[in-house]
């Protein structure tokens, strides 16, 4: 299972959805298909892409792409978090569903993004969470037109072997920690899962 974060669009989704060996599953919408009734409660950050993460769990797909993440909610408020305060809110939010089993991490993140002069700026998955495991936060050049879902097929196809994801305590702690403008190579990472 890979998530794919970054920059997305639907049309980027219908394309690699289209290719033998990927399946695209997008978080199941509450209430659809459902006449009338109440809105319903805004659900809490994390459980789209757990949604999203457990019917990927069931496809049997050489590799299985979801657009949504639990973690999203916690990387936006890491971005601000040089603004304001709302990262720690989203982190025990995500912490605490995630100790109660309701989600896991994927096995890659994949960031399509497009090559910008200044950089991406703050991102948790090319900050804190690549320097934890280099070798499961892939970046994947996406760019605008017709070769976009191509370069995303081919960082699928390569996507390297190693450790699995420390503790998602950890990986908060160290992205309390990540100074934004630093490189994720040269900045410390929880050790290695025993």
């Amino acid at each position: 299972m890979v998530v794919l974060v970054g920059e997305i669009t639907e049309g980027l989704l219908a394309e690699l959805g289209r290719s033998g060996n990927v399946s695209v599953v997008r978080t199941p919408v509450p209430g659809a298909g459902q006449p009338g009734g109440a809105e319903p409660a805004e659900p809490p950050g994390w459980q789209a892409g757990a949604l999203a993460m457990r019917a990927a769990a069931r496809r049997q797909a050489g590799y299985v792409i979801v657009p949504d993440d639990p973690l999203a909610g916690v990387a936006a408020a890491w971005r601000a978090m040089w603004d304001a305060a709302g990262f720690e809110e989203r982190a025990a939010e995500a912490l605490a569903a995630w100790h109660h089993k309701r989600f896991e991490l994927p096995d890659y993140y994949l960031v399509a993004a497009a090559g910008q002069p200044g950089g991406t700026g703050p991102d948790l998955y090319l900050g804190p969470l690549r320097a934890a495991r280099p070798r499961r936060v892939i970046l994947a050049a996406a760019g605008e037109g017709p070769g976009q879902a191509g370069r995303v097929l081919d960082a699928l196809r390569s996507l390297p072997h190693g450790p699995w994801w420390p503790p998602l305590d950890e990986l908060i702690e160290a992205a309390r920690r990540f100074y934004a403008g630093g490189l994720a190579e040269t900045q410390g990472a929880p050790a290695p899962a025993g």
